[in-house]
């Protein structure tokens, strides 16, 4: 394989203004939908192709077409496509599972779903147990007055916070498997985090929709003491998500030591070809014998997983030249920043790596962020699973916990978020939803830095 590192975006000595494409885009995805929505829901793929644009022209004419192909092959083939087809995938299967009946949005009813979905998202990821529960989520709490809350709870517990056991549950996770991580790791250490987490905010939430609860109409309150008649359609689906899940760990533990080139010096492993072949498979046989009413009951679309694809293929092309001057370490223009990582003695502080990885990972999407901070320790996972172990564990914690913290930190907040808009539920904007999240998770990551970190 001829060696392309010569090809490389040079992070040493990267001028910062290379980080305006990707700001750029994070603030057209922050403000257009607020100052001008219809535009953006009918150009949002043109805004991201056109700071995708604006990265990859320049670095064509600066460092040659070559840098700027390869970099965007190495962008697309190796990260987003794995990504989006793993997204896609969970998608598609768990939109074919309908759960009907006439369970109403009481609080005790939302906190139920709100746990099922939290225990749930380490074993199907946030992206399935996300799309299998937001529409009955959703149908629970239609005729709901104040139901916005449940929306943005679901995106803390579901959609981040409950795929924090298993590797297969958060894609951050998933890298540091496929880098060396012992699977049962992840359960055993971040267990105790994610209760605290998970118990804390199913706490609040509950008293935060009693209090909502009270200013609904009685109609509504006595329709809720009515019987529940539930039952679950498409149930064959759990079986390809359960196949989807074998695939995704086959490919971290079977390393047969081949690699299919791909141009520019790239190769692509056959493990994840086989892989991403798998779910396609997947998703074929699940569109193909689910029973099209079911789909329409779930009111199925295929916009979230456009959004999601237009979106982040822009995030991940964009983010080239911000990770490129992270992995240039002392030598990049982002030295002093990551210098808050370590003592003077150089050993790792791990409430810096803590609140480092996850406040980037809130916007520079947590997979890649997770293995920059992940390389910056050493990238060693024998070490990291045994001396450096708090070092690891605070990486971890970071980039799942925090993802949370914008609609973009993790793929499955920006779907959620789709979902519910379609719906009609008038979710908070970009800055709105940080509020929440802000005032809501910020003050427990900071007892849980206490407790864990410090």
């Amino acid at each position: 394989m001829q060696d392309a590192s010569y090809l490389h975006l040079p992070g040493a000595g990267l001028n910062p203004i290379w980080s305006l494409p990707f700001a750029g885009l994070l603030l057209s995805f922050a403000l257009l939908p607020l100052l001008a929505p219809q535009f953006w829901e009918h150009h949002f793929g043109k805004v991201a192709a056109f700071w995708a644009c604006a990265f990859l022209v320049p670095c064509a004419v600066v460092f040659g077409i070559g840098t700027a192909a390869y970099e965007m092959l190495h962008a697309l083939l190796l990260d987003y496509l794995p990504f989006i087809i793993l997204l896609f995938a969970l998608f598609v299967m768990a939109g074919g599972i309908h759960v009907a009946g006439n369970l109403t949005g009481t609080p005790w009813t939302n906190t139920a779903l709100l746990a099922f979905g939290t225990l749930i998202a380490s074993l199907f990821g946030t992206t399935g147990a996300s799309m299998l529960l937001i529409r009955p989520v959703i149908r629970a709490n239609q005729d709901r007055k104040h139901n916005v809350h449940v929306f943005v709870f679901f995106i803390f517990l579901v959609s981040n916070i409950g795929g924090s056991l298993t590797p297969l549950g958060d894609p951050p996770l998933f890298l540091g498997f496929i880098n060396g991580v012992d699977f049962f790791w992840v359960a055993e250490t971040m267990f105790a985090p994610m209760m605290f987490l998970s118990a804390s905010l199913l706490a609040l939430f509950y008293l935060l929709d009693c209090r909502a609860w009270r200013d609904e109409a009685d109609q509504l309150k006595r329709r809720s003491s009515a019987s529940k008649q539930i039952r679950i359609e498409g149930l064959h689906n759990v079986i390809y998500l359960g196949v989807a899940v074998a695939a995704v760990l086959v490919s971290g533990i079977w390393k047969p030591g081949i690699d299919v080139p791909v141009g520019l010096g790239l190769s692509v492993p056959l493990s994840g070809l086989l892989r991403d072949s798998v779910l396609l498979i997947l998703s074929y046989l699940s569109w193909r014998t689910t029973a099209p009413s079911i789909r329409v009951e779930n009111a199925f679309t295929w916009l979230p997983i456009q959004e999601v694809a237009m979106l982040f293929a822009a995030i991940f092309i964009t983010i080239v030249p911000v990770l490129a001057v992270l992995r240039a370490g002392s030598n990049g223009a982002l030295a002093r920043l990551l210098d808050l990582v370590s003592r003077p003695d150089g050993t790792p502080i791990e409430a810096a790596y803590f609140w480092m990885t996850g406040l980037l990972s809130s916007f520079l999407d947590n997979a890649p962020t997770y293995l920059v901070f992940f390389n910056l320790a050493g990238g060693d996972a024998e070490k990291l699973m045994g001396p450096l172990a708090g070092t690891l564990f605070a990486i971890s914690a970071g980039a799942v916990f925090m993802g949370a913290l914008t609609y973009i930190g993790n793929a499955p907040n920006f779907m959620v978020l789709s979902v519910c808009e379609e719906r009609g539920i008038k979710m908070p904007s970009f800055f709105g939803y940080m509020l929440w999240s802000g005032a809501i998770l910020l003050p427990l990551f900071a007892v849980l830095s206490l407790l864990f970190f410090i």
